[in-house]
């Protein structure tokens, strides 16, 4: 596979993502899960998923980007959340360990499509964490295409050990972010890096000391922070497509801090998936991100950077890896 230099705004992404035919809300492991209210809901719940999700995946692809289809399983109603699935870069994906029992069926099921898309020829190497470390892929885990480096969510479903694993794995810096607010349990659900540079984030989702890290890396005129009111509409839950910025809904003021900095922003609902607390990030797995041939630059000056030359996107289902 041969791999050439091209600015990460104009390689066409390419996305993993899992229609919500089995979607519902059958158990509780965050604060935004209420099975009884799902259920009250009735069909309508599940038909609306399905609109929403297709609304996501038309918009993808108006912007430009491929999508990889994961056939949805019976009995698995998160693996929709496919970001959770692994962290990709270089070709390479580290495979998911979920903390709790209730995803942790989802792990064969991503490990084979993964597989599959390795026979494709869309991957070179499946790696695995050492065992008793939790990382819930990339809900936890968020490349910095600016700057090089990873942004790594910790405390409440991934632990901070998994960070120097990734560092061996991937040879690039990993910023640890301990979070701070169970409502904010992944750090997409709080956390965006955007291409040009800028960090979209929501301050109280982080501890003192994570918010002290992001303070490091981001200077202040890169920083886009939420108040609470975009923080629970999932604003920083959002997809970038080369300069067009996904999300389920956002304040004017946050539509147009990023109108500023040159992005197209869509709106497309996605309210029935916050039910389960994810939004369109959650819903999508970059397979494409490669780091650049530079060393660190934290001040997001860098602009050489390495894409993979893949074929056409396609879907497949388990039995297929």
């Amino acid at each position: 596979m041969n791999i050439h230099a091209t600015l990460a705004e104009t390689s066409q992404p390419r996305f993993l993502m899992c229609p919500p035919r089995h979607f519902a809300v059958t158990y509780s492991i965050n604060p935004w899960m209420d099975p009884q209210a799902w259920a009250e809901g009735g069909a309508a719940l599940s038909e609306a998923a399905t609109r929403q999700w297709a609304g996501l995946r038309r918009v993808l692809i108006a912007a430009g980007a491929a999508i990889e289809t994961l056939e949805p399983e019976r009995g698995l109603p998160d693996l929709v959340f496919t970001a959770n699935a692994a962290v990709v870069l270089h070709r390479k994906a580290v495979v998911a360990r979920f903390r709790h029992g209730e995803r942790q069926a989802e792990e064969p099921v991503f490990a084979a499509c993964f597989a599959a898309l390795k026979a494709r020829g869309l991957l070179d190497e499946m790696l695995q964490l050492p065992a008793g470390i939790m990382l819930e892929g990339a809900g936890d885990c968020l490349w910095d295409s600016r700057r090089n480096l990873f942004w790594m969510g910790c405390g409440f479903r991934s632990d901070a050990a998994a960070g120097p694993q990734l560092q061996r794995y991937f040879d690039v810096p990993t910023v640890t972010l301990p979070l701070a607010d169970p409502s904010f349990y992944h750090l997409d659900t709080a956390f965006c890096a955007l291409p040009c540079g800028g960090v979209i984030f929501y301050p109280g989702a982080f501890t003192k000391d994570g918010l002290a890290a992001i303070h490091r890396y981001v200077g202040p005129a890169d920083r886009i922070a939420l108040n609470r009111a975009d923080a629970t509409r999932f604003a920083a839950n959002a997809v970038c497509a080369g300069r067009t910025i996904v999300l389920s809904s956002c304040s004017l003021a946050l539509r147009c801090a990023l109108e500023r900095r040159g992005y197209t922003v869509v709106e497309t609902p996605l309210d029935i998936f916050q039910r389960s607390g994810g939004s369109a990030c959650c819903l999508t797995l970059r397979l494409d991100h490669a780091s650049t041939t530079t060393s660190l630059d934290t001040t997001g000056g860098s602009i050489s950077r390495l894409a993979s030359k893949i074929g056409p996107a396609t879907s497949f289902s388990r039995r297929s890896g």
